[in-house]
């Protein structure tokens, strides 16, 4: 089932990404980890980022073609699992929805998909469903952005690409104190750290950070935040970009590339290695959405 089919039962093209304000620019008067230098604080935080097993996360910010959305999310790695709520706040009121991701099944509701196509059933389901891994691998059915669709675990490594990466000060989230750090990052700058990496898991960790990147959609450069605290945790992280968007590429157009929409999106963990338990709804309260596709086409 396509993109296009899925929107027939949306009342929205999608939503997402809860949370509060990206952080500040302005750095603090106060010095975090003195003698440190800023890609090694970057790298052990990337490293770090490999044991996380589960997430519990808070997204907010401007995505493209969606406007501001807002989200909360947990997932868990092994099995791969995810329950989202989002919102879309630019579009006049308010347009919520509630995501999940089990058994590669995915499930939604909430009052911005059509609910007369519902017929008495709470959730619409679709299969095979994959969230969280790159930009080939995920499938969605157009219902995530493809800047939420990544882990936040890989996204927040990327940094270690940039060759410009610096300290901005320290800053306190959510009582953790964090030190600040800031660099641009690009595709060639990525490869680059893949082709130089000595070990499996710093190539496997960039193989990621590549496709994650790819997903962002991002032209040319990104440039990312990361807050670190003192257990060499990523606490935050912001990204920010002009992006490209497709057009054509049905009934002998060429695909072209366009212009895209800003990018600004800061993600924020609350959470993480926490027991995440995801349930799939009762199939009683489910009705599968490829059929209902099918339909309305048919019809």
């Amino acid at each position: 089932m396509t993109s296009a089919a899925f929107a027939v039962v949306l009342l929205t093209g999608g939503a997402v990404a809860c949370g509060e304000e990206a952080a500040s620019d302005s750095a603090s008067v106060n010095e975090g980890s003195p003698g440190v230098p800023p890609a090694t604080a970057v790298a052990k935080a990337a490293t770090g980022s490999e044991g996380i097993t589960s997430l519990h996360y808070r997204v907010t910010g401007t995505v493209p073609e969606q406007g501001r959305v807002t989200a909360e999310a947990s997932m868990s790695t092994a099995p791969l699992t995810m329950s989202m709520k989002m919102n879309v706040t630019d579009q006049g009121e308010d347009s919520r929805l509630e995501v999940r991701f089990v058994d590669e099944v995915m499930y939604v509701r909430g009052d911005a998909v059509n609910s007369e196509m519902l017929k008495g059933a709470s959730w619409f389901s679709a299969a095979p469903a994959v969230w969280g891994r790159d930009a080939v691998d995920n499938n969605s059915y157009g219902l995530l952005p493809r800047q939420l669709e990544g882990s936040p675990a890989v996204q927040s490594a990327m940094l270690t690409a940039s060759k410009d990466v610096r300290k901005v000060g320290t800053e306190t989230i959510d009582s953790t104190r964090t030190t600040h750090y800031r660099g641009t990052i690009t595709s060639k700058g990525i490869r680059a750290v893949r082709a130089a990496a000595t070990d499996k898991a710093a190539r496997e960790r960039q193989n990621d950070s590549l496709g994650q990147f790819t997903a962002l959609r991002v032209e040319g450069t990104l440039t990312m935040d990361l807050w670190i605290g003192a257990d060499n945790h990523t606490k935050r992280f912001r990204m920010r970009a002009d992006t490209y968007a497709t057009r054509g590429g049905t009934e002998g157009k060429p695909l072209e590339l366009i212009d895209g929409d800003p990018l600004d999106m800061t993600i924020t963990f609350l959470d993480v290695n926490q027991p995440v338990t995801v349930e799939a709804p009762p199939s009683e309260e489910t009705i599968d959405l490829a059929a209902l596709a099918d339909e309305a086409q048919a019809g």
